[in-house]
Order: C-alpha cells, then sequence, then structure tokens
C-alpha cells in the first residue's frame, strides 16, 4: 500500500517552523492495513524533535515518520483479532495509512464514548497526575497552569470530581481564563499576563493551595511556591514556559531549597500511557461523562496529512483550546 506521511526534515535545534516537515510517499504492508481517520497532536511531540531531547525514549530522527497516536479503521486484516471495520488506536503517528501486526492496534469500543477524538485524549497523564501523583482529595485548594490546554483542561475537572474544595486555572488570555470558569468548571481563572501569578493566588486563594498541577513553571512555579501552605503537594509535569530554549532553560531545575523552606513537597513526574493507566483514565472518564460531571474539551482540525504539521505549530502557538487533533479528510 503506498501512502504518505509526515516525517521530520531535520532535528529541531530552534523555534519550530513548516521546513522542518517533509510530506513524504512510502510503502506499508503488514498483518493488519490501517486508514488513519484521526491523529492526536500535542505539545511534548516538540521535545522528540529536538536535537538534544532529554525525554528517555528515543528521539525522532530526519526521514522518519512523526506522530504518536492515532485512532483508524481496519482496512484489511490477515488475523482472526481484529476484521475489517473495527475501529482501533495505535502509535502510528502521522500518516494516512499504516500497517503492522495486530499486536500493535487496540481494538476501540465505537460507543464508548460520544466522539472518535475522546480516545486520543492526554487523560492518562492528567488523571496519573492528579489522581496518583498529587494524591488530590477532600478539602484540597489546586492551582492548575496552563489550564487551558490538553492537559490542563482535564485536570481541573478531575481534581473537582476528586473532592477538591476550589480548583484555580491560569491561561494565556481572558477569553481562555473565562472558558476555564464558565465551560469547564474551574471556580476561578486569570490570565497570567495580568500581573504577578503570586499577586493572583493571593486574591484568588487568600488561605494558600495545597494542590500545584503545573504544566508551565517559571514564574508561575515561583507563585505558586508563595502561596502554597506547609505540606503543599506539586506535581510537576512540564515547563511550557520555555519550551523553546536549549536543554537546560527548557527544564530548569525547580528552587528545591524554597521548596523545603516552606514544606513543599515537589512531584516531578512523566506518564507512559501503561494499559493500567489507560485504563485507570477511562474508568473515571466514562463514568463521570455519565453522570454529566465533566466536559470533554476539544478542537478538532479538518484536512489532509499534509496540514497535519501547520495545525502541530498552531498549537505550539496557543491557537486551540483543550485537547487537539486533526480529522483526515
Amino acid at each position: 500500500m503506498i501512502t504518505r506521511e509526515i516525517q521530520l526534515t531535520d532535528r529541531i535545534t530552534g523555534t519550530p517552523a513548516l521546513e522542518d516537515f517533509t510530506v513524504a510517499t512510502t510503502e506499508v504492508d503488514g498483518e493488519v492495513l490501517v486508514r488513519t481517520d484521526r491523529v492526536g497532536l500535542a505539545a511534548t511531540y516538540l521535545e522528540l524533535m529536538r536535537a538534544d531531547c532529554t525525554i528517555p525514549v528515543p528521539a525522532w530522527r530526519p526521514g522518519q515518520r512523526v506522530g504518536v497516536a492515532a485512532i483508524g479503521t481496519v482496512v484489511r486484516s490477515d488475523s482472526p483479532d481484529l476484521a475489517v471495520g473495527d475501529l482501533v488506536r495505535s502509535m502510528t503517528g502521522w500518516s494516512e495509512y499504516s500497517a503492522g501486526p495486530a499486536g500493535a492496534y487496540r481494538r476501540l469500543d465505537r460507543g464508548l464514548f460520544p466522539d472518535l477524538g475522546h480516545h486520543l485524549a492526554q487523560g492518562p497523564t492528567a488523571y496519573y497526575g492528579m489522581a496518583e501523583v498529587a494524591g488530590v482529595g477532600e478539602g484540597d485548594v489546586v492551582f492548575v497552569s496552563g489550564a487551558a490546554g490538553g492537559v490542563g483542561s482535564l485536570a481541573g475537572q478531575i481534581a473537582t470530581c476528586l473532592g477538591a474544595a476550589r480548583v484555580i486555572g491560569s491561561a494565556g488570555s481572558p477569553a481562555k481564563a473565562a472558558y476555564l470558569v464558565d465551560e469547564l468548571g474551574y471556580d476561578a481563572a486569570f490570565d497570567y499576563h495580568d500581573g504577578p501569578t503570586a499577586d493572583r493566588l493571593a486574591e484568588l486563594a487568600p488561605d494558600g493551595i495545597t494542590v500545584f498541577f503545573d504544566l508551565v513553571g517559571g514564574e508561575q512555579y515561583r507563585g505558586a511556591l508563595s502561596a502554597a501552605r506547609p505540606g503543599a503537594r506539586f506535581a510537576l509535569c512540564g515547563s511550557l514556559s520555555s519550551q523553546l530554549g536549549d536543554a537546560a532553560r527548557r527544564f530548569p531545575q525547580p528552587d528545591r531549597a524554597a521548596a523545603q523552606a516552606r514544606g513543599v513537597e515537589l512531584l516531578p513526574f512523566s506518564c507512559h500511557h501503561t494499559p493500567d493507566q489507560i485504563a485507570a483514565w477511562s474508568e473515571h472518564f466514562g463514568r463521570w461523562l455519565g453522570e454529566g460531571r465533566f466536559v470533554y474539551p476539544e478542537t478538532v482540525v479538518d484536512g489532509g496529512i499534509e496540514d497535519v504539521p501547520q495545525a502541530f505549530l498552531s498549537l505550539l502557538g496557543g491557537a486551540y483550546r483543550g485537547n487537539v487533533s486533526v480529522r483526515l479528510s
């Protein structure tokens, strides 16, 4: 089967651009052939394109297909485990078609969620960070930085469902801050451009925060530290405020001495989307959706495979809200 896919032209060293991606024609063959219906986008993909990638998994090489999560439909199968027409999820990336052993594809229930894109949610990361790492529970006052993105838009709702007394989010515009409160159920939100995070948290959480779910780092981390109650738990998931620098700048070391002085527990983590992590998220997500306690924040971009790189760059530029996917025409 001849298909088109997106490959990395060269390792990225500065600000990513369209020239860093190539639409290539390639042949795919295997036990199962799958037409890609939807591909997921996430800011963390940028790190895997870096010449100095720091994530402990193999970075993408020039000439290699990029992207990770994809949803598709089986169009040919030589396996008893998958039939033509089955909906599957895989890690086959940005390609019109993919092929491989049946074990590389996980069959999905088409009726489980209202939309196919729900299967591409960054929920495993959000749930694992909130429930397992931070251990959010009754009475917690939670602050989520970068709360309008794919992980943050889920993390705040998860905190509420787990019993948090108050959930506060930061976002990059007044419209996004309003979206967090009006549509996602955050108790309060602010545009981080409006002034120091410490000042906003002093106003919105006068008694301090007990949990910080950090996707941004930098000034927002320092502001959260100033607002933390003794014993607060900081689940450190990302550092979007410095994502375009070199490795040392992209992943600055948190001020551990200041955290220790305030009795704050620093909990850096990454989620590997193991079967157990996916199952835990899916179970709670499905139940909360059914109970009407959860909103799935999603942006769907329509286009061909050649449009995926621009959608990815737009995501990095803050153009979208929630979890982002491209629906292939």
